[in-house]
C-alpha cells in the first residue's frame, strides 16, 4: 500500500550570539550564554539545509534541537526569578528575536490575484519577511514548533524501514503541536502577530496535531494490512484516518491550495479504501448485493471529491479507485449469474463507522536546573 506524503517546510530564523547581548560579572553565566549561542547556531544549520535529511540526518537534528530547547529553558527559568526582572527587560529587549515563517509567503496564482501560500514547499517569492519579538518566549515557541515538524519528518522517513516507530513519531509530533494550542499559544492570544505567524495560532497547531494522528493511523492501517488484519477492522480503521482529517478541519483554516489538496486527498483515499473493506467484508458473508450498493456509493463519492493536481497523489487515487470498480464489476457478475440479489437504496445501505486508535503521546519539555548568575559586569 502507497502511502501518501507531504513534507511540510520549516521557518526560518537570523542568528542569535546571546553572550554579546550583555556582558555578565559571572564567567560561567557568560560561558554558558556562549554555549546556548553554539547550540542555536547547530538549529541554525538544519533549518539552512536545503534538502531532507535521511532518518539517520533526523535523529541527530531532533537531538541538537532537545538540547537547545533544554538550555533555553534554564536561561527562561533563570531569568524569570523575580532578582532578575530588570535585567531580563534589557536582556530580551537587546536579543532582537527574528523568524520568518513558511506559512506567510506571498504568491500570486496565474489568474493575476494575490493569495497567501500557506504549508507550500517551493515559492517563487525571492525572500520573506521576517518578524521581531522582544520576548524570549517568542524563540521557545518557535523551535519547538520547528521541533514537532522534525519529529513528522522522521516519521515520513520511517515509514519503509519500521512502522511501529514510525506510528510512534506522528505521535510525538502531535503531542507537541497539541501542547503549543493549548499551553503556550494564549501568550500571544492578543498580539498582532497571530496575523503574520499562523504558527502561533491555536487552531492551526491543532489542526497539525490532529494531522499527525491521522498520519500516524494511515501508518497502523498500512502495518496492519501486512499482517492480514480482516476487512472488517480494516474498514474501521481507515474510517478512523477519515475521521481524524475531517476533526482536523484543514479546509477552513485558508490555507494553500496545494497543502489542502493533501489533506483532502488523504480523507478521501481513506474514505475510498474504507468502503472497499467494507464491500469485501459484506461479501464474505454472502451479501453480495450490500457489497455492491456500497462499492457504487463510494465510486459516486470519489466524483465529489477535487481531483488532486500533485502527479503522485493523483496516481495513488486512482490506482485505488481503479481496484475499486474492478470489485464492484466482479461483485455485479456474481450477482448477475449467482446470487441474483437486490441492491439497496443508499439510505438502505451500512454506514461507515470508523475507530480512532492512534492517540497522541504527551510533550513534557526537558528541564534541568543550573543557577546563573546576572550580575552585570561593570562598565569601564
Amino acid at each position: 500500500m502507497t502511502m501518501l506524503c507531504y513534507p511540510i517546510p520549516i521557518p526560518k530564523t537570523k542568528k542569535i550570539a546571546f553572550e554579546k547581548v550583555i556582558q555578565f560579572k559571572e564567567t560561567d553565566t557568560n560561558l554558558e550564554l556562549n554555549n546556548l549561542s553554539l547550540k542555536r547556531k547547530q538549529v541554525e544549520d538544519i533549518m539552512n539545509r536545503s534538502f531532507l535529511g535521511t532518518e539517520a540526518i533526523v535523529r541527530e537534528d531532533l537531538l541538537r534541537i532537545e538540547e537547545y530547547l533544554t538550555s533555553l529553558q534554564n536561561l527562561i527559568d533563570n531569568l524569570n526569578k523575580p532578582c532578575n526582572e530588570a535585567t531580563k527587560n534589557s536582556f530580551y529587549k537587546s536579543l532582537k528575536i527574528l523568524w520568518s515563517s513558511p506559512l506567510t509567503y506571498c504568491c500570486k496564482p496565474s489568474n493575476g490575484l494575490s493569495f497567501t501560500r500557506i504549508l507550500q514547499r517551493k515559492c517563487k517569492c525571492k525572500s520573506s519577511s521576517f518578524y521581531q519579538v522582544n520576548g524570549i518566549l517568542f524563540e521557545l515557541y518557535m523551535v519547538q514548533f520547528l521541533y514537532a515538524l522534525k519529529l513528522r519528518e522522521k516519521a515520513m522517513e520511517l515509514i519503509p524501514t519500521d512502522m511501529v516507530q514510525s506510528t510512534t513519531a506522528y505521535r510525538e509530533a502531535a503531542g507537541v503541536f497539541d501542547y503549543l494550542s493549548q499551553i503556550v499559544h494564549p501568550i500571544y492570544t492578543h498580539s498582532g502577530l497571530i496575523k503574520t505567524l499562523p504558527e502561533l495560532t491555536s487552531s492551526v497547531c491543532s489542526s497539525m496535531s490532529l494531522l499527525c494522528l491521522a498520519e500516524g493511523q494511515a501508518v497502523t492501517v498500512k502495518k496492519a494490512k501486512e499482517t492480514g488484519t480482516s476487512a472488517s477492522l480494516m474498514t474501521k480503521l481507515h474510517y478512523g484516518v477519515t475521521q481524524f482529517v475531517t476533526e482536523a478541519n484543514i479546509q477552513d483554516k485558508e490555507l494553500s491550495f496545494r497543502f489542502s489538496d493533501y489533506v483532502s486527498t488523504l480523507g478521501a483515499l481513506h474514505e475510498l479504501k474504507s468502503g472497499k473493506n467494507l464491500a469485501e467484508s459484506l461479501e464474505s458473508e454472502g451479501k453480495v448485493g450490500e457489497a455492491i450498493g456500497v462499492l457504487r456509493r463510494a465510486l459516486a463519492t470519489t466524483k465529489k471529491t477535487t481531483q488532486s493536481r500533485d502527479s503522485t497523489w493523483k496516481s495513488i487515487f486512482s490506482k485505488e479507485k481503479d481496484q475499486v470498480t474492478t470489485m464492484m464489476n466482479k461483485y455485479e457478475r456474481l450477482n448477475k449469474s449467482m446470487m441474483l440479489q437486490r441492491i439497496p437504496l443508499e439510505a438502505e445501505l451500512p454506514l461507515l463507522q470508523g475507530e480512532k486508535i492512534v492517540r497522541l503521546i504527551t510533550y513534557h519539555p526537558t528541564k534541568k536546573e543550573k543557577e546563573l548568575n546576572f550580575e552585570l559586569k561593570p562598565k569601564k
